[in-house]
C-alpha cells in the first residue's frame, strides 16, 4: 500500500496549513482559550476555503472529497488546536449522517446550509447516566399530532451553544425497546422554545464549548426526524468509523504540535552552558515522543486507507483511535516535563495541550471502550 499523498492532496494540506497559520496564529489560539470564545473567524475562513463543502457530493453543493481528504484536514486543523477541530468535526460528521440516512428532501434542505455555513451542527448522545453505555439514555420523544415532544437531560454536547447551531439529538422514541430498536435522531435548533443550553466549565477544550442541554417539552416538527422512527442506532453506527479515524488524525496533529513545541524549547533553552536538548535525558525523551507519534500516525493512515478502500477497518480504526489519543496525552505530559515551570505557565502553549489531551482518551469512545472492541475482535469475550 502507498500512503504518499497525491498532488491534489499535497495542495490541500499546504493550503489548509497556510490558512491556519494566517487566521489562527498562536496569540489567536491563546486568546480564545483564555476567553473561552468560539472560533467564529476561523470557521468563516473554512467556509471561504470550501472545507465545509469537502465531503459532500456535487449535487448538494459539495466537492466530493474522500476520507483521506478529511484526515488531512483534521490533522492540519488540530496542529493549531484539538479544540478547533471539534468545531469542524461537529458540522462535518453530523452532515455526513444526514447524507447517509436522511430523506432526499432533508438532504436538499440541510446539506447546502451546512456547506455554506448558514447552520453549524453539534451532536448530543450522552446523559448524566449514559456515556459509554448508550443504552442507558432516558431522554424521550413522544408523538403529538404531526410533531414530536422531547423531554430529558443531556450532557457533554460539544459546540451546542454556537450561533445558528442545530443539534443532532439521540432520544428514545420507544422506551420499552432496547436502544437498538427504540432510539431516534432528531435535528433541534439550539434556540428552540423549552430548550436550555448551558456551557460547562471544563478543564480543556474551552473554545468550542461543552454544554448541558435540558429539554422541557421541546416541540420538534416531524420533518426533523432523520432516518425514520426508531432508526437512531443505524444513524450512530453509520458514521462511527469515519468519525474515529478523523479523531485519530486530529490527535496526531495536536500531538505533533506538542512535540514541535518541546523540541523548539529544548534547542533554545540553555542550562549549564548548553541547550538542554543536547543532554541525553532530554534528547531521548524527544526521540521517544516523535517515534511513538509516527507509529500512531502510520496506524491512522492505514486505517484511513482501509476505510477509503471500502474494507472493514473496525479493528484498525479502534487501534488508531486508542494509540493516537494515548500518544497525545503522553507527549503533552512529557512536553510539560521538558519545559519545566514554563510548561506550567499559562503564557506558554504546552499547558493547553496538557489540558486538551486529557479529553482525547475519553471523547469519541474512551480508551477502555477501544480496548474492549479490539479484544473482542481478537476473539476474546471481555466482561464489562
Amino acid at each position: 500500500m502507498d500512503f504518499s499523498l497525491t498532488e491534489e492532496q499535497t495542495m490541500l494540506r499546504d493550503s489548509v496549513r497556510k490558512m491556519m497559520d494566517r487566521v489562527a496564529p498562536a496569540e489567536y489560539v491563546r486568546r480564545l482559550d483564555r476567553e473561552q470564545a468560539y472560533p467564529y473567524e476561523l470557521y468563516e475562513a473554512w467556509i471561504e476555503a470550501g472545507l465545509l463543502r469537502l465531503p459532500y457530493p456535487e449535487e448538494y453543493g459539495g466537492l466530493g472529497g474522500s476520507v483521506m481528504d478529511l484526515v488531512i484536514v483534521a490533522e492540519e486543523i488540530s496542529r493549531k488546536s484539538a479544540d478547533f477541530f471539534m468545531a469542524f468535526a461537529g458540522s462535518t460528521f453530523c452532515g455526513l449522517n444526514i447524507l447517509r440516512k436522511a430523506s432526499t428532501q432533508q438532504k436538499e434542505h440541510w446539506l447546502p446550509k451546512i456547506a455554506n455555513g448558514e447552520v453549524r451542527m453539534a451532536i448530543s448522545i450522552s446523559e448524566p447516566d449514559a456515556g459509554s453505555d448508550v443504552g442507558a439514555i432516558r431522554t424521550v420523544a413522544r408523538r403529538d399530532g404531526d410533531d414530536w415532544i422531547i423531554s430529558g437531560h443531556k450532557l457533554w454536547s460539544t459546540g451546542a451553544g454556537a450561533k445558528n447551531a442545530v443539534i443532532s439529538v439521540y432520544v428514545k422514541t420507544s422506551p420499552a425497546q432496547s436502544v437498538r430498536n427504540g432510539m431516534s435522531l432528531f435535528l433541534v435548533d439550539n434556540d428552540a422554545p423549552g430548550l436550555t443550553v448551558r456551557k460547562l466549565d471544563m478543564l480543556g477544550r474551552r473554545c468550542v464549548g461543552t454544554y448541558e442541554l435540558i429539554f422541557n417539552d421541546v416541540r420538534v416538527p416531524a420533518n426533523r426526524l432523520v432516518g425514520g422512527e426508531n432508526k437512531g442506532w443505524d444513524c450512530v453506527l453509520s458514521g462511527l468509523q469515519i468519525e474515529r479515524v478523523c479523531s485519530a488524525a486530529g490527535n496526531c496533529g495536536a500531538a505533533q504540535d506538542a512535540v514541535d513545541l518541546a523540541l523548539q524549547y529544548a534547542k533554545e533553552r540553555q542550562q549549564f552552558g548548553r541547550p538542554i536538548g543536547t543532554f541525553q535525558a532530554i534528547a531521548h525523551m524527544l526521540a521517544d515522543m516523535q517515534t511513538e507519534l509516527e507509529a500512531a500516525r502510520t496506524l491512522m493512515w492505514r486505517a484511513a486507507w482501509m476505510v477509503a478502500s471500502g474494507k472493514d477497518a473496525l479493528r484498525e480504526i479502534s487501534m488508531a483511535k486508542l494509540l493516537s489519543s494515548e500518544t497525545y496525552s503522553k507527549v503533552s505530559n512529557m512536553g510539560m516535563q521538558i519545559l519545566g515551570a514554563y510548561g506550567y505557565s499559562m503564557e506558554f502553549d504546552m499547558q493547553r495541550h496538557y489540558r486538551d489531551s486529557r479529553a482525547s482518551t475519553i471523547a469519541a469512545g474512551s480508551s477502555q471502550i477501544q480496548r474492549n472492541l479490539i479484544a473482542g475482535l481478537m476473539g476474546l469475550k471481555v466482561q464489562a
